[in-house]
């Protein structure tokens, strides 16, 4: 299984999420009313006449399978980037549990902004709705972000806005205290059917290096990471 723009389109995504559903009740599933009641939410706070712009920290750097009409490094200031979302499913299992990243309060992370058109915003934005808000995990925020570099339609160091996902406090797997070397081997042995979590690592620390952004936590990690 992987997650592109086509799995997002026909269901095959939505078919696996709901899989694991059934498998592991104790985890908590928004319903498909519960996403498109936040999806109008979020999207009432904003004019339909405008692009909207969203923030990846994550694999939505080198991954991102939805259509954008641009991207751009950008800056966000009290938020940073950390494995705190402990995994059974994607790229961990009940046996091989993982962590993926979230962003948690406090902090700077740098990463990359998507601008999405306007024409396109309800149906791109619900196509990564169905990717990052299912499992409960991760609340949808608008942000202020800052331009790391001029772009078509930010200048260096401009401000603006864009929404991204933030981790759930509420949520049960939701990790608070995680030391570097407990962080790191549970990266090592998560594995499930969507890949492992030491290529989701290996694959953000590359793609964030390409931006000429060093996050000094995922460098501790991948020292600390086994051969």
């Amino acid at each position: 299984m992987k997650i592109t723009r086509e799995a997002l389109v026909d269901g095959s995504l939505t078919e696996f999420q709901r899989r694991h559903a059934a498998i592991h009740p104790d985890m908590r599933w928004r319903s498909e009313a519960e996403m498109a009641e936040l999806l109008d939410a979020i999207l009432s706070a904003h004019d339909t006449a405008e692009d909207l712009w969203v923030f990846g920290y994550g694999s939505l750097i080198w991954n991102p399978a939805f259509n954008h009409a641009e991207r751009a490094c950008a800056l966000l200031r009290g938020w940073h980037r950390r494995f705190c979302l402990k995994i059974y499913v994607g790229r961990g299992t009940p046996r091989t549990p993982g962590l993926m990243l979230a962003l948690d309060q406090g902090g700077a992370c740098r990463g990359v902004a998507f601008r999405i058109a306007a024409a396109q915003v309800r149906e791109e934005l619900g196509l990564l709705w169905q990717r990052e808000m299912f499992g409960g995990a991760y609340n949808a925020r608008w942000v202020t972000l800052e331009s790391c570099a001029e772009a078509a339609s930010v200048v260096k160091g401009g401000k603006f806005r864009a929404l991204t996902f933030v981790i759930n406090p509420a949520h049960p797997r939701y990790t608070r205290a995680f030391s570097v070397a407990e962080t790191a081997v549970l990266i090592a042995s998560g594995c499930g059917e969507l890949g492992t979590c030491r290529e989701y690592l290996e694959n953000t620390v590359a793609h964030l290096r390409e931006l000429g952004v060093r996050d000094s936590n995922l460098a501790r990690i991948m020292a600390a990471l086994p051969p």
